[in-house]
Order: structure tokens, then C-alpha cells, then sequence
């Protein structure tokens, strides 16, 4: 009896960290870091993938070739923002590496430029076509002290677009870990998007891999942005 019994916890126990573990494919940034009933959460576009050379794609030259483009077209399954209702939203962001052998082999799509996030950043999210392919897909940032970041999105291994969410973890004592604002300064709290890195599958790495982008999003905590005063002075002097 005490045998079926405790087989019984043991079931109910995985069973609920299975549930657990299932929901860190989509985060709920309403409860991420949350620590106070003081949140204005807000879904904000940081990037559409429309404008040519704003993204680069980079890989070892001894692993080999890569480039870059963008296409026509979009996921279907991709509801777009209201502010963003007059907005051209008709490429996607295309990425070809070609490697010269089968190796543990990692190309990286970066922004031209950092992309800043106001506020706190509770989640990045991004449309992706994998090509089902079992390679792995990392976020890279930067928090607010300049210190670089990486966060993993997922595996590849599926087929068409699929939207990729990652949660920010919050720092424990705004020393450590991802710092996205801190009370010693008086600038306005942020992250910066430095972009994605692929580490390759090493049996798959091998002739020519194809990866697309779309619709890169944060959902931010507008908190302390929004409710600034107007004649507030700013401690940056």
C-alpha cells in the first residue's frame, strides 16, 4: 500500500512539473520578475525585417560562406499590432549559410545597429521558418551596463513559421545576472537587441541551411516610463 501510494506522488509531482515545463514555450510576462502589483505591460515592435542591410549575417570563414536578403512574404499566422496597422510589413529577413564541412559550426544575424527597448523587458519574441532542422537558436543582448547576454529561443526542428518566445530573467539584486535599470543612475532603464546567434547540429551542418525572420516584438513594462512626472528632472548630470 505504502509502495502505491507513494508511486501515486511521484506521478502527480512529474505530472505537474511536466505542466511547468510546458509553459516555458510561451512565458507569461505578467508574471515574470514580478515582485509588485505596479505593471503597465505593453507588446511593442522593436523590428519588421523591411529595410535592407539593417541586418548582417556572419560566420566563421574557415566553416564557411553566408549571406543574407530579404524576401516577399510573411507568416500567416501573425496578427499584427494596431500601431503598426499602416506600417509595410511585406518582407521577411532570409539567411543562407553554406558550410564547407560537418563541424560544430554557429552563424550569427546581428542589427547594424543595437535595437533599444524602453522600459523592462519581460519577453523577446520572434517569427521563425527552421527548415526542421535540429540547430539551436540564441537571443543576444545587452543590458544596461553594457554586459552581453544570451538567452536560448529553441530548436529548429520544426517545419514553416513559428513564433519563438523567450522570458527576461530579472536580476536578483540589480547586480547580477540581466541589470535592466538601476537607482545609482538616472538614465532611463532599457535593454539593447544585439541579435541571434544559430549553434548547428554538427551531423547537420552540412551543405546549405536556410533560416527566415519576421516580426521581432518585446512585451515591456512601461511602469516607470509612463508614469514620470513631466517636471520630473532627469539625474544624468
Amino acid at each position: 500500500m505504502k509502495k502505491l501510494v507513494t508511486i501515486l506522488v511521484i506521478s502527480c509531482l512529474f505530472g505537474a512539473a511536466f505542466a511547468q515545463n510546458s509553459s516555458l514555450s510561451a512565458p507569461d510576462p505578467a508574471t515574470v520578475g514580478n515582485d509588485s502589483a505596479r505593471q503597465s505591460l505593453r507588446e511593442v515592435s522593436v523590428d519588421l525585417f523591411e529595410r535592407e542591410g539593417s541586418w548582417n549575417a556572419s560566420i566563421s570563414p574557415d566553416n564557411g560562406i553566408i549571406s543574407a536578403r530579404l524576401f516577399t512574404g510573411s507568416p500567416l499566422g501573425k496578427q499584427p499590432l494596431e500601431e503598426n496597422a499602416d506600417v509595410e510589413d511585406s518582407k521577411v529577413l532570409g539567411v543562407k549559410a553554406e558550410f564547407f564541412r560537418r563541424g560544430i559550426n554557429s552563424f550569427y544575424i546581428t542589427a547594424a545597429r543595437p535595437l533599444p527597448v524602453e522600459g523592462i523587458t519581460k519577453t523577446v519574441s520572434v517569427w521563425v521558418a527552421g527548415r526542421n532542422q535540429p540547430h539551436d537558436l540564441y537571443l543576444l543582448v545587452q543590458d544596461y551596463f553594457g554586459n552581453n547576454f544570451e538567452l536560448y529561443m529553441g530548436n529548429l526542428a520544426f517545419s514553416g513559421w513559428r513564433k519563438l518566445t523567450v522570458a527576461v530573467p530579472p536580476s536578483p539584486d540589480g547586480e547580477r545576472g540581466i541589470v535592466q535599470q538601476s537607482f545609482y543612475f538616472g538614465d532611463k532603464p532599457g535593454l539593447r537587441i544585439i541579435g541571434f546567434r544559430v549553434d548547428c547540429d554538427p551531423i547537420y551542418a552540412r551543405g546549405a541551411y536556410y533560416i527566415y525572420f519576421d516580426d521581432l516584438r518585446v512585451v515591456t513594462d512601461l511602469y516607470d516610463v509612463e508614469n514620470r512626472n513631466e517636471d520630473d528632472m532627469i539625474d544624468n548630470w
